[in-house]
């Protein structure tokens, strides 16, 4: 009875061995490689979305109010920096930028408030070509605003201040603004600009 279970063992095992090495020297079947794709590129891939030209332009909008925005964020920083190490004339040319940032955003009121914070310190630094380019800049916003008479007596003062320091291009530039202004005089203010309801939005926002 041993020897028969023995032997039933052996049988098994032998077959089992057979069929490893069958399986080990088998000659395998070799696969062709994939073609490689040759453009990897998403430009490849076919879609069906289409956008309007209304919608692509409310897009470019959105973004440009975006980018202007984050600029004057990050300004704001930096004059906020500038002036608490008392770094005054550098603080002076970033609310320049604020207020140019704020022009573009037609937020006058706040650009207005900017740019006399501006001359306030460049006259204090005795920065006379900061200070002249400023009150050209104060004029443009007030003419948009509606107060003319305001912003010839800035251009006056621009013009006044360039002729005693000598800044020909600078007096050249008043003069024909002067001019504009003149032939303008009936000019009305932007129907559309936000400024009443944000008298006090440049200060709120330093503070």
């Amino acid at each position: 009875m041993r020897f028969s279970l023995i032997i039933f063992f052996c049988a098994i095992s032998f077959s089992a061995s057979a069929q490893w090495w069958h399986i080990s020297f088998k000659k395998h079947e070799v696969l062709p490689f994939l073609k490689p794709v040759k453009n990897n590129s998403i430009s490849r891939i076919k879609t069906n979305l289409q956008f309007n030209d209304f919608a692509v332009k409310s897009l470019n909008l959105a973004q440009s109010q975006f980018s202007v925005e984050a600029a004057s964020v990050l300004v704001m920083k930096m004059a906020k920096h500038n002036m608490r190490f008392r770094i005054y004339n550098e603080a002076s040319y970033n609310f320049s930028d604020l207020a140019q940032l704020y022009i573009q955003l037609d937020r006058l009121s706040e650009a207005k408030w900017y740019i006399l914070q501006s001359i306030k310190i460049s006259r204090e630094e005795n920065d006379d070509k900061h200070t002249v380019s400023n009150l050209i800049n104060l004029a443009s916003v007030k003419v948009d605003i509606g107060d003319l008479q305001s912003a010839r007596n800035d251009l006056i003062e621009a013009h006044d201040i360039a002729c005693a320091k000598g800044m020909q291009a600078q007096v050249t530039e008043i003069e024909k603004s002067m001019q504009l202004l003149a032939q303008n005089k009936t000019a009305a203010a932007k129907p559309d600009v936000k400024y009443a309801e944000a008298a006090d939005a440049g200060k709120k926002a330093w503070q």
